[in-house]
């Protein structure tokens, strides 16, 4: 069994990285057999791309060093409850674990607005466990939006 602790430390890590280059404080960590594949954090703002987030940018990593598309042996850390564009695209990579922080009540795809991962999860075999370190990754986030109002 993993121990998550360590490895959402580091997507906390990640996320804080984040914050200090004023974009939204999300980090995502792959790791496939107990071993960290790729790191990531948001970077919308740095690449003016609304694509760019955590989970998409790790994944791509992910798949680059590992030479293929298929990461069904990798799990994937991620401090905030992916969107519809990135349970979609952890689903289609074949991830087989999501762990991840807070919930997230505007956008959140995997139980907070809907549950895709619930829908589509089963087909691919993805397990989802929420609210790993929730409140580090929550507190983080709230500190971030309440600087910049």
């Amino acid at each position: 069994m993993i121990v998550t602790k360590p490895y959402m430390q580091l997507a906390l890590e990640q996320a804080r990285l984040a914050a200090e280059l004023n974009e939204v404080p999300v980090g995502a960590v792959v790791v496939c057999q107990d071993e960290v594949i790729a790191t990531a954090h948001n970077e919308v703002e740095a690449l003016n791309d609304a694509t760019a987030h955590a989970e998409l940018l790790a994944l791509r990593r992910a798949s680059k060093k590992l030479g293929r598309w298929r990461l069904n042996d990798c799990e994937l850390f991620v401090t905030l409850e992916p969107c519809t564009m990135c349970i979609g695209a952890l689903i289609l990579a074949r991830i087989s674990k999501l762990y991840f922080g807070a919930y997230d009540e505007r956008a959140g795809a995997v139980g907070s607005l809907y549950n895709i991962a619930e829908i589509l999860g089963e087909v691919y075999g993805l397990k989802v466990y929420p609210e790993i370190l929730a409140d580090e990754c929550a507190s983080l986030l709230q500190e971030f939006f309440k600087s910049r109002r």
